[in-house]
C-alpha cells in the first residue's frame, strides 16, 4: 500500500480529487506540479507541504516560487521539474494525473527506480505502451489503473491465474453528451454542447474526447497494453448510466463486472491501497435507487474516430502516437474555436493516412511520430 506520493497534475479534475482521497486515506505527499495554475498550487502546497513543487510554465513556477518564500517548499519547473517529482526520493507512488503525452518521460522515469505507478494518463499507454510495459517488467516498476474503466478491468482479473481463460474484455462508454445524434446534427454543434457531459466531472480535453468517442479507442488500446489482450478480445459497449464501469467476460461465458456511482475517488483509492481495500469517501451505490441498466452497440458512422483508433491499435508502432498526437492537436484547435467538432476526425484522420507507421523501439520513436502528427494536424 501507497505511503508516499508524487502527485503529477495536482489542479487538475483527477488531481483535486486524489487529494481528497490521499486526505481521507492519511498518506504523505512528497511533490505536486501543475501546469500554471499558480494559486490553486500555493492553496494545496500550504496544506500538504510537499518538499517539491513544479510548474511546467516558467513563468508561473517565478511566481509560485515567490508565494511560497515562507515554507521549505521547493519549486521547480518545465519537464526536468517534471521529472524529478517522478524521481524525489523517499516517494514510493507516482500518481501521474497530468494530460497528454507530457505524462510519458516522467512515467518511464518513475518505472526505473522500481516505483507504483498509479496511472491516470492513457496517453502514456496509448503513445509508447509496449515500451512503457517492457520498461515496468525490467525494472521492477508497477503500474496500476486510475481509469474508471481501467480499474474496473482490473479488479475483475483479480481473480485469474491464466489470462487464456479470459474470452474478452468489454469497455464500456457512456456515449457522452452526443449519443443518438446524426452527422447532420454534430455539424451544429458547440464548444458548450461538448463539454456537457451527462455523467462525469473531467477536464474539458477528455470531455470531448467522449463526446467524438476518441476517449473510448484510447482506452482499447491502453487495455491491449495493460492485459497483454489482442484486439480482437476487446470490445465497446454503450451503457449510459456509467453504473456498470467494465467488465471481463471468461471461456467458460462468465461474466463478472464491476459496479458504482460515477465516482473518480473509488478506482483513485484502489490505485494507492491494492492489493488491500479500505474504507473510503466514495458514494455507496443503491441497488434500488440506481436507474434501469441499459446497453447499446457503438455507432461508428456518426462516431468515426473509434474505428480509427482501433485501426490504429491493429495496426501498431508509432500508429498509436500518431493517432494521439493528432487527436490532441484537434481537440486544442476545437477548444480555442479554431474549428468545428467534426473537423475534429477529418483532421485525425489525414494525419494518420499522411504518416507511415513504423516500429516504435524507443522513447525518441513515440515523440517524433507524435511531433509528426501534430505537424500534418496543423498544416504545418
Amino acid at each position: 500500500m501507497t505511503k508516499t506520493i508524487s502527485l503529477l497534475g495536482s489542479t487538475g479534475s483527477i488531481g483535486r480529487q486524489s487529494l481528497e482521497v490521499i486526505e481521507a486515506l492519511g498518506l504523505q505527499v512528497s511533490a505536486l506540479t501543475a501546469n500554471r495554475s499558480v494559486e490553486l498550487l500555493e492553496a494545496q502546497c500550504r496544506k500538504f507541504r510537499p518538499r517539491l513543487a513544479v510548474c511546467m510554465d516558467p513563468e508561473a513556477a517565478g511566481a509560485l516560487k515567490i508565494k511560497l518564500a515562507d515554507t521549505p517548499v521547493k519549486v521547480a519547473f518545465g519537464m526536468e521539474g517534471l521529472l524529478e517529482a517522478a524521481t524525489l526520493e523517499g516517494t514510493d507512488t507516482v500518481l501521474t494525473a497530468v494530460m497528454g503525452m507530457v505524462g510519458l518521460r516522467p512515467t518511464l522515469a518513475a518505472l526505473k527506480l522500481g516505483r507504483r505507478v498509479a496511472l491516470a494518463n492513457k496517453e502514456t499507454l496509448v503513445c509508447a505502451g509496449e515500451l512503457v510495459m517492457q520498461t515496468a517488467e525490467a525494472y521492477g516498476g508497477e503500474i496500476l489503473p486510475v481509469d474508471s474503466e481501467h480499474s474496473a478491468l482490473f479488479q475483475c482479473l483479480q481473480g485469474n491465474r491464466d489470462r487464456g481463460e479470459v474470452k474478452r474484455l468489454i469497455l464500456t462508454a457512456s456515449g457522452g453528451p452526443f449519443f443518438g445524434k446524426e452527422r447532420k446534427e454534430l455539424a451544429r454543434v458547440t464548444l458548450q454542447d461538448a463539454l456537457r457531459h451527462p455523467n462525469w466531472a473531467m477536464g474539458a480535453k477528455i470531455t470531448v474526447d467522449s463526446a467524438t468517442m476518441m476517449n473510448k479507442g484510447l482506452e482499447v488500446i491502453e487495455a491491449m497494453r495493460l492485459y497483454g489482450m489482442p484486439l480482437e478480445k476487446i470490445s465497446v459497449v454503450i451503457h449510459r448510466e456509467s453504473i456498470i464501469h467494465s467488465l471481463v467476460e471468461y471461456c467458460d461465458n462468465a461474466v463478472l463486472a464491476q459496479l458504482g456511482t460515477p465516482d473518480m475517488r473509488l478506482p483513485i483509492q484502489y490505485a494507492l491501497t491494492w492489493p488491500h481495500r479500505v474504507p473510503g469517501s466514495a458514494e455507496p451505490l443503491d441497488l434500488l435507487s440506481c436507474p434501469s441498466l441499459t446497453f447499446a452497440p457503438p455507432d461508428p458512422e456518426n462516431f468515426p474516430c473509434l474505428a480509427l483508433a482501433m485501426e490504429a491499435a491493429g495496426a501498431g508502432g508509432t500508429a498509436t502516437a500518431i493517432l494521439n498526437g493528432a487527436n490532441e492537436a484537434a481537440v486544442s484547435l476545437f477548444l480555442r474555436g479554431e474549428i468545428a467538432f467534426l473537423e475534429i476526425f477529418t483532421r485525425v484522420e489525414r494525419a494518420c493516412r499522411m504518416i507511415p507507421a513504423t516500429p516504435c523501439r524507443s522513447l525518441e520513436d513515440a515523440l517524433e511520430a507524435d511531433a509528426a502528427a501534430r505537424r500534418a494536424v496543423l498544416g504545418q
